[in-house]
């Protein structure tokens, strides 16, 4: 067990902190940028508190050195494990708790039905004594939920409706390219419904662009709002217009969905995004979100990440030859895929979802998202 001897003893300031912060009752949170921290030889409180320099400690060791002491490095270490904690993770729905017909929790498995397209669950219920399978958000559908998503996996990763139809062809399921469409349609718009409603833990620098793509031959601007330390695609929306289109919709969008305004929003010069900012994150009281809004092509003051998200929705309407509607479910889709299925190097392997706390476990994430789509559709 740590005493407060041995605390002091552990080597760097670093290792003191991570040790404070193991032990129960040395950290005093006030809230997220205010703490009390017990000092480890006397009955003192120092107080840590986050500015927009970094954090400050009260400590002699902080002020007088100006070095980051072992007070701070608890609050960190602590702050993490919180964070930690408060990580969401969306696990697939393997089992039933009630019956369909009576709604009685006395159910057991049946056995398994072989289809055409794939096994499905059979269960018995002991109160009613009736059968009844459920394909939680597949109910009704031919295909299976293996071939569904797949169909969904293989095309927002780059392939065209007709080659998606093709490669199914090869594990002996015939459908045609408008099926995968009908899939893509259906399965977007009840995604969307439930990841709209969850938190993601996005940082304080945001960054806005705009990006032309055509519909119908008709040229048109995608404009997308993310997140810049966890690359996570926030919002997004389609304008007619590019210089006198109202950006507002997009920045209050993404404050909802976020819960929170950044600390700082990085746009290029369109004044668009000048005007929306001061109508949706602009504030007299501190702290004050800052826009910057001089970015270049290159230098230190560029948006590449943008610039790289840009690129992933120009690839995409190259295979599809163009968008056909204002409200396709493609754009949607594929801000689902970049979140939650597409690892990035920068990322370190990890989704944008799961470096905002949002973990979505199983082989298939798609199933494992839609599972829980339908089931937050029918609770509402």
């Amino acid at each position: 067990m740590l005493t407060n001897n041995n605390i002091q003893n552990i080597g760097t300031r670093e290792d003191r902190g991570k040790a404070i912060a193991e032990k129960a009752g040395q950290i005093i949170r006030i809230n997220d940028n205010s703490y009390k921290v017990k000092s480890q030889s006397s009955d003192t409180l120092y107080d840590v508190i986050s500015t927009k320099i970094g954090w400050k400690c009260s400590c002699p060791d902080h002020t007088t050195r100006g070095v980051q002491c072992k007070h701070i490095f608890a609050v960190v270490f602590s702050f993490a494990i919180r964070k930690e904690v408060e990580k969401v993770r969306i696990e697939p729905i393997v089992s039933v708790s009630s019956c369909v017909y009576c709604h009685s929790t006395n159910v057991i498995k049946y056995g398994v039905r072989h289809n055409k397209y794939g096994d499905v669950q059979l269960f018995h219920c002991n109160e009613c004594s009736r059968h009844y399978t459920l394909n939680l958000g597949f109910e009704k559908m031919k295909a299976s939920p293996k071939t569904i998503t797949v169909a969904m996996q293989l095309y927002f990763s780059g392939e065209s409706l007709r080659n998606v139809a093709n490669s199914l062809k090869l594990l002996g399921v015939k459908v045609s390219h408008v099926a995968v469409y009908n899939w893509i349609q259906k399965y977007t718009e009840l995604m969307k419904q439930y990841v709209d409603k969850l938190k993601p833990n996005v940082g304080s620098t945001w960054r806005a662009d705009e990006v032309f793509v055509k519909f119908s031959g008709n040229m048109k601007y995608l404009f997308a709002l993310m997140d810049d330390e966890t690359k996570y695609w926030i919002a997004q929306e389609v304008a007619d217009t590019k210089f006198k289109h109202d950006a507002r919709n997009l920045l209050h969008e993404g404050k909802e969905i976020a819960g929170k305004r950044p600390n700082t929003l990085i746009t290029d010069g369109l004044p668009a995004y000048h005007d929306a900012f001061n109508k949706e994150f602009y504030t007299n009281s501190c702290p004050q979100s800052k826009h910057i809004n001089a970015i270049k092509l290159d230098g230190d003051m560029n948006n590449n990440t943008m610039e790289r998200a840009n690129g992933e929705v120009r690839d995409r309407e190259k295979v599809m030859r163009g968008l056909k509607v204002k409200d396709t479910p493609i754009l949607p889709g594929y801000q689902i895929f970049h979140n939650f299925m597409r690892p990035h190097q920068s990322l370190k392997g990890k989704t944008p979802a799961e470096a905002c706390g949002i973990e979505v476990i199983g082989e298939n994430k798609w199933i494992t998202l839609i599972q829980n789509a339908s089931q937050s559709k029918v609770v509402n």
